[in-house]
């Protein structure tokens, strides 16, 4: 998808053995390519998709930097043996002059314990060896009541990213409680890492251009005894070897956590001196090739998702000339009733392979038709329909009728929409409305009776809250909560029949609508509404409508909350509502189910290819280290 030339420079800069070379420049289409999705739901979900691909590279380039695989190496240099012993003379040296405890020697590493084979002039050592700092910090005495506005800043483990440290949240301690926390200051380039919670492994240098500061008990200190070795050292933790012995050597039970124990005794690859150097700038390099190639490949997402909706817009612009073009054989086309329409359409369809290619791409389809399909530009007209008004009229007769038998409240009368309301023109046939006029709205028990989670029962009558409604508008099968007959009909109001609709009226989930099929009864909580269309024939187009945009619009117009969204059955009422004629609504409904079953192949097919490129970008890191 991306276009790559941004990456020729940057590949003729790179002087890596061949094989690294030919890893990472000969794949770029898979680096670039290899997206993978992520599920999110909610008000501001972020990205959909992260750049796998690219996210590998970093960390193969890590792997071969530690395996000795990403620069030649140089026969003339120190070889790394010489460079230990000479840490190991320093270390003692502290001792003697009282600078540093004596420690227990670490065990030596056996050849079992070697995770691969190292180049001529490397060994591995125990990483407490190389260091004369290696444990955690603690929390000052009165927790958060320490934290002052200015002060010596006090890190914690959202501080501490793999680039650097993220100090927009830091809170700071006094220059006394500083110096009564001595031991757990840090200095400049010492090496930070989480050791303990979902941020596990992150690590970073401390900079020499802060001064000093302190750290909590979930970020350790390693200080080495070669400051020369801090960037090696560093990238060495982030790498997959080091990250697999951090997830897999921690200790704790609620919390993962890393011991000084179990850290001080890692089996770390050194490299000789000057190849580290080598090696810490081939990363650099090629770490900024990652960031080019992931700046170019969201923005290259990024157009081609502005794209997709531009031309998609176009089709829900409004329209006044008469219909006079032929269909064309696209099977995707809705039925136009403009030859403006027409036009757009036809621009899109002669792009279609190049435009639906992203999940992102596909769900603004889907989108796009149910907008469609509600503006009434979806299926053509048919002018032996009976009117959408003479609908209406029926309804309100039958509504009357059920008032007078006295098996509905009689309701305040809806205000008339008004022009402002009608985003929209309407085709022929078609008419504005209030939603309440054709439909009920009921609320759950909100009384003494109403079910706590420790009345729930394997099986019974199902009990309906916003977790159990589905994306594709069904309530599921596989978590739903139950409540005896007896709880059942102790409740005054809430319970379902098997053509009523439930509707979330607040929380994240807001707006979120499904049949109570396939469930025969029910009730539901107090989150949820009932609606009950008064011609339940209805029901398919009021689906429709309630999750295209424009009928989540009508959420935000009326959303009395505050904090959290919140919306009542009076505010749902006055929602603003396209109606069709019943015919018409019908053939709408099918054509939208038609439409997104191809959509959902797209998507099915898009998932194999996608699923079929992550495998292969783990084939080529596999076979590479």
């Amino acid at each position: 998808m991306a276009d790559l030339s941004i990456t020729d420079t940057h590949a003729r800069n790179i002087k890596a053995t061949p094989t690294a070379e030919n890893l990472i420049t000969t794949h770029l289409d898979i680096w670039t390519t290899a997206i993978e999705q992520k599920s999110s739901a909610g008000r501001g979900s972020s990205n959909k998709f992260s750049l796998y691909g690219i996210k590998k590279l970093r960390e193969l380039i890590l792997e071969l930097a530690v395996r000795g695989k990403l620069v030649p190496q140089a026969p003339n240099d120190e070889p790394a043996s010489v460079l230990l012993e000479r840490i190991a003379a320093e270390k003692a040296q502290l001792v003697k002059d009282g600078k540093l405890k004596n420690q227990k020697p670490l065990p030596e590493i056996s050849e079992d314990e070697k995770p691969f084979e190292l180049p001529n002039g490397w060994c591995f050592v125990r990483l407490g060896d190389i260091t004369t700092r290696l444990g955690s910090g603690s929390t000052p005495r009165g927790g958060q009541s320490a934290y002052v506005d200015n002060g010596i800043p006090f890190l914690r483990s959202q501080n501490v990213l793999n680039d650097g440290l993220k100090l927009d949240d830091v809170v700071y301690i006094t220059p006394e409680t500083h110096e009564v926390m001595s031991n757990t200051t840090v200095f400049g380039n010492d090496i930070l890492l989480n050791i303990t919670g979902a941020s596990l492994g992150r690590t970073t240098i401390f900079p020499t251009d802060i001064g000093e500061a302190n750290v909590n008990q979930h970020v350790t200190i390693i200080r080495l005894v070669d400051v020369e070795m801090c960037k090696f050292v560093h990238l060495g933790l982030m790498s997959p070897m080091v990250q697999k012995l951090v997830w897999g050597r921690q200790v704790g039970m609620a919390i993962e956590g890393l011991s000084k124990k179990v850290l001080e005794q890692f089996e770390f690859p050194i490299p000789p001196l000057e190849e580290q150097h080598r090696i810490v700038a081939k990363v650099d390099e090629l770490m900024s090739l990652c960031d080019a190639l992931e700046a170019q490949t969201e923005a290259s997402i990024s157009a081609h998702q502005i794209l997709v909706e531009t031309l998609l817009n176009a089709l829900l612009l409004p329209q006044t000339a008469a219909n006079t073009a032929s269909q064309s054989d696209v099977s995707l086309e809705p039925q136009p009733f403009t030859n403006s329409f027409v036009k757009d359409w036809q621009r899109v369809a002669e792009h279609f392979d190049t435009l639906f290619t992203t999940s992102a791409s596909i769900d603004t389809l889907k989108q796009t038709i149910l907008q469609l399909a509600v503006m009434g530009k979806l299926v053509k007209q048919d002018p032996n329909d009976e009117p959408a008004a003479k609908l209406l009229e029926r309804i309100a007769k039958e509504k009357a009728q059920l008032i007078k038998e006295g098996k509905i409240k009689k309701q305040k009368p809806l205000a008339v929409i008004t022009e402002e309301e009608k985003p929209f023109e309407l085709p022929s046939g078609w008419e504005w409305c209030k939603f309440g006029l054709l439909s009920e709205f009921l609320n759950g028990d909100r009384g003494k009776n109403y079910p706590n989670k420790n009345e729930y029962v394997e099986t019974g009558i199902p009990w309906i809250n916003t977790g159990h409604i589905e994306p594709n508008g069904t309530l599921t099968t596989e978590s739903m909560n139950f409540i005896t007959k007896e709880k059942f009909d102790s409740l005054r109001s809430g319970k379902v029949l098997p053509n009523d609709l439930v509707y979330c009226l607040r929380g994240a989930t807001f707006g979120k609508t499904a049949f109570v099929k396939p469930y025969s009864e029910g009730a539901i909580a107090s989150s949820l509404m009932i609606i009950r269309a008064y011609d339940e024939r209805l029901n398919n187009f009021i689906f429709r409508y309630l999750t295209s945009g424009f009928g989540r619009s009508q959420i935000f117009r009326f959303d009395n909350g505050s904090a959290q969204p919140n919306l009542s059955a009076n505010s749902v009422g006055l929602y603003a509502f396209p109606c069709p004629p019943l015919e018409e609504q019908h053939r709408i409904v099918a054509k939208v189910d038609e439409l997104m079953a191809l959509c959902d192949q797209l998507k099915a097919r898009l998932a194999d290819a996608q699923t079929t490129q992550l495998h292969l970008t783990d084939a080529i890191v596999e076979q590479a280290v």
